[in-house]
């Protein structure tokens, strides 16, 4: 076990690229079980949960190769994968469920673990299971196991979701694009990893209308084909940086990033005090003062991304003014302020609104991120700490961040991994 030793003080400046989107790898991965033969995905991002979702589909039977210098995987898919997802895999990654619909699809059964993943709250599966029960699939738990059969394939429907869920319309719709018929899904998710996987299904031979909105037609076909797709740009890092630059009145350059993916949260930054330019491959984040305090509230895409949360919430722990921070998507994504409390940042949480008192400085502590976005958004804040900060459990951040520390460390900043000797202490 690992932890971030974080020296204070350091100003970010220079240039860094954003890899391709994590939340969209994985999808795209599971995907990849649509077709017999090779499927191709390039920009993959090196990080921990590609390892896994790449064990996961071995398991099933698939070649899986990963080449580093290209950032290139390539999925070989058998004529009938297995339909098994084994429980200590997909209790690590919550995006495991994803290999349901497919697998469902192409085998007309899946035996899935009922998924782990990150600890930010509730989040049930009853949105897929009821979405596939509408395609005509049979479905009981058991033994931690969810078991879905359609031994007479899939049939068009439509269905409407409660929650703009990202899963469940992932889910649905790679379930739906070899289903018999139309399906319609309404209330879809409308994120960008959304149009991405929309995009890799088309170039498979899928046909599906309506990417990017609530409303997605699929008709289904009898079978697809195995292509080679680029991985969209991950907006989750391209914001965690913005937010890095501001925080530290810094000055850093975000390439291969795609500017109008956190249009709001750019917006946000510039209401700090922050000036943004965009570019064509990306856009500049410049702060050469203490920022502004700002209120924010998540929601489902286009509104202001979840995962962006913790880095609002660093980001007013040191600004100046007060605040209001509302989490509207995951109601344990507040866990985090009780670690950044002790770097010394006034918080006070009530349901789901958090309130802000910005203080000039915090003060570096031993803290723990409890998930990726935590475990970042701790890291970001040791920055603008006195001292020293150490961040354990750094293996979540490696789900989501290739290189954290040392793209961090191109960027001026004094971050190192070291053995987190806490955890062995008798």
């Amino acid at each position: 076990m690992e932890r971030f030793r974080v020296v204070g003080g350091a100003r970010l400046a220079g240039e860094v690229r954003v890899t391709g989107a994590k939340n969209s790898v994985l999808k795209l991965m599971a995907a990849s079980l649509l077709a017999e033969g090779t499927t191709t995905l390039t920009d993959v991002p090196a990080i921990l949960d590609t390892e896994i979702m790449s064990e996961l589909l071995r398991r099933l039977g698939c070649a899986v190769d990963y080449d580093l210098p290209t950032a290139t995987a390539r999925i070989t898919v058998p004529e009938m994968p297995g339909h098994e997802a084994d429980y200590d895999l997909v209790r690590r990654m919550r995006a495991s469920i994803n290999v349901l619909g497919p697998l469902l699809a192409r085998c007309g059964e899946a035996r899935v673990a009922r998924p782990g993943g990150d600890n930010i709250g509730s989040r049930p599966l009853d949105f897929h299971l009821a979405g596939l029960t509408k395609l005509g699939a049979e479905i009981e738990s058991e033994h931690g196991y969810v078991i879905a059969r359609a031994p007479g394939g899939l049939t068009g429907a439509t269905i409407w979701l409660d929650f703009p869920s990202v899963g469940a319309t992932e889910n649905l719709l790679m379930a739906a694009v070899l289903a018999k018929g139309t399906t319609l899904i309404d209330n879809a998710a409308r994120e960008p990893e959304i149009v991405d996987l929309c995009l890799m299904l088309e170039q498979m031979g899928a046909q599906i209308g309506g990417a990017g909105t609530s409303m997605l037609e699929i008709n289904g076909v009898d079978r697809l084909s195995p292509t080679t797709h680029d991985a969209i740009p991950d907006r989750i890092l391209a914001g965690t940086w913005a937010f890095a630059a501001a925080m530290t009145r810094g000055d850093v350059v975000v390439r291969n990033a795609h500017a109008e993916h956190i249009e709001i949260a750019l917006d946000k930054l510039v209401t700090t005090g922050a000036q943004v330019d965009w570019a064509t491959d990306g856009f500049r984040v410049r702060m050469d003062r203490r920022p502004k305090a700002i209120d924010a509230v998540t929601l489902p895409y286009p509104g202001l991304a979840t995962d962006l949360l913790p880095m609002v919430l660093a980001l007013n722990s040191i600004a100046e003014g007060a605040a209001m921070v509302t989490e509207n998507v995951f109601e344990s994504r507040f866990m985090f302020v009780d670690e950044l409390a002790r770097l010394g940042a006034d918080v006070r949480t009530d349901g789901h609104h958090a309130v802000v008192r910005g203080r000039e400085r915090l003060s570096g502590a031993p803290v723990r991120g409890h998930d990726i976005r935590a475990g970042a958004g701790l890291v970001v804040a040791g920055l603008v700490a006195e001292g020293i900060t150490t961040v354990s459990d750094a293996f979540h951040v490696d789900r989501g961040y290739p290189g954290f520390a040392e793209q961090l460390r191109s960027l001026g900043a004094d971050v190192t991994r070291e053995r987190d000797d806490d955890l062995f202490a008798p």
